[in-house]
């Protein structure tokens, strides 16, 4: 995705929250008011407490130390500290096959759309895909993945609704390896992090592929709603206490006002964001890119508002 498209998916969190840390980063002065409001812009996009304290204190004590005194001459360091603080490291992929991909979150967040999304940009990649719909519970979960599916022309294994999960996550690694996949896709059922029980099938399911996929490789995928906020902190850090997370994919983020949130996540928890969802089409998921996502929130103070 080139930086125009970058643009153009984040224009609403653009043009509200990030559009105020832009004007407030024009010509005007660094007195204890200016200091004041850009804290509160970035809490308000959702950052969070601890990440926003950090950066307005770098600000500051670089600001002090080089004498600066507008805003607009902190700018490239605001966007140098937030590019870097997504840079969180992200493990090469091994090179075996299959490669499995267990994506988790709660209801709502889009894990069986995005569960598509991905199987295309592999398929289109010329990847053989296989797709597990290990969402057993949501009626119509199998169903709704089943003609994703047929559209991909990409094999589902689905099962009875109410059936072990843990069993058809066994039987598509099975078939994975059978039919010499590439990558296989595990859309797991929502749940709400607090559910002990539903936490403990889901590490139950990743037992079941490390014990399957013997030579191949995991990964496990939190997707989360971007416009869910500081809640979707707290999801994180909930999967990542029952299961070792791997990255996230935000969803709906060219819906979301805020956007800061991935920030916050990559800050708390070094856990790279691997994906972005951008829209409701096959096409409209994105390989994260810090650099652009940055350049796409933040506009140069000099640059009228867009």
């Amino acid at each position: 995705m080139d930086p125009k498209q970058w643009r153009s998916a984040l224009a609403k969190t653009r043009r509200s929250t990030f559009g105020r840390i832009a004007t407030l980063l024009g010509a005007t002065e660094l007195t204890p008011d200016f200091w004041e409001e850009l804290e509160a812009a970035l809490i308000q996009s959702d950052m969070g407490g601890n990440l926003t304290q950090s950066l307005v204190t770098e600000l500051q004590e670089t600001a002090n130390l080089e004498g600066l005194l507008r805003g607009e001459e902190i700018y490239t360091l605001l966007r140098s500290l937030l590019i870097e603080r997504l840079n969180a490291p992200i493990e090469p992929a091994p090179h075996q096959k299959p490669h499995v991909m267990i994506l988790v979150g709660v209801n709502g967040t889009g894990k069986t759309t995005t569960a598509a999304k991905l199987a295309f940009a592999q398929t289109r990649a010329g990847l053989r895909v296989i797709l597990a719909a290990a969402d057993t519970y949501r009626a119509g979960a199998q169903e709704q993945l089943s003609i994703w599916g047929e559209r991909l022309g990409v094999d589902v294994i689905s099962a009875e609704s109410g059936s072990d999960p843990g069993a058809l996550v066994y039987n598509a690694c099975q078939a994975a390896h059978a039919k010499n996949m590439d990558v296989a896709i595990i859309d797991t059922s929502g749940r709400m992090h607090t559910e002990y029980n539903l936490m403990a099938e889901l590490q139950k399911i990743c037992r079941v592929v490390r014990k399957v996929i013997d030579g191949g490789s995991h990964e496990v995928l939190l997707v989360l709603d971007a416009t869910t906020g500081q809640n979707g902190l707290v999801q994180a850090q909930a999967f990542a206490e029952a299961v070792d997370l791997d990255g996230v994919i935000l969803t709906k983020l060219d819906g979301s006002a805020k956007g800061g949130v991935g920030f916050a996540i990559v800050d708390s928890l070094s856990i790279p964001v691997r994906y972005v969802g951008i829209g409701e089409s096959l096409e409209d998921l994105a390989v994260f890119n810090p650099l652009a996502f940055v350049d796409a929130l933040l506009l140069d103070p000099v640059t009228p508002t867009a």
